[in-house]
């Protein structure tokens, strides 16, 4: 059974990513930057860049699944919103930005209403002011 999720540990950390991965490309980019200046070199210049490349594309890598995953959020929430809202409030909903609905996602059927309108008014200035305002968390457990 998973945990109950709640603001204080709803962040996802993909260990291999955060903890194994990106230390270890910005150490070894430390180390290369270095030693390129202690002793240049062609080979150490192509190295330098392959590692350059490889950060590139682990961040880009990173950056797109969260990219699709928001996307998938916005898709789902609107359905939500077709569910369970009015369909005035529906219709209005549609208008959140992708961040906003981001925020919402973690509210409860029984506050979404409430927390929609709050929004659309304009209450919240940050998606983590709209997750703080949310009362009964509805976990993510599938993020990526």
């Amino acid at each position: 059974m998973q945990e109950t999720q709640n603001y204080q540990n709803h962040t996802r950390w993909l260990a291999p990513f955060h903890f194994f991965l990106s230390p270890l490309l910005l150490v070894s980019l430390i180390y290369f930057s270095v030693r390129i200046f202690q002793d240049p070199s062609w080979d150490r210049g192509m190295f330098l860049l392959l590692l350059v490349g490889i950060i590139t594309i682990s961040f880009l890598s990173r950056t797109q699944a969260l990219t699709v995953q928001n996307r998938v959020i916005r898709l789902e929430e609107r359905l939500r919103y077709k569910d369970i809202l009015s369909p005035d409030l529906a219709a209005r909903a549609i208008k959140l930005k992708t961040s906003q609905m981001i925020g919402l996602r973690f509210a409860s059927d029984e506050e979404l209403p409430d927390l929609v309108e709050r929004t659309l008014g304009g209450e919240f200035e940050t998606t983590k002011d709209i997750k703080l305002a949310v009362k009964n968390w509805r976990g993510d457990h599938l993020r990526a």
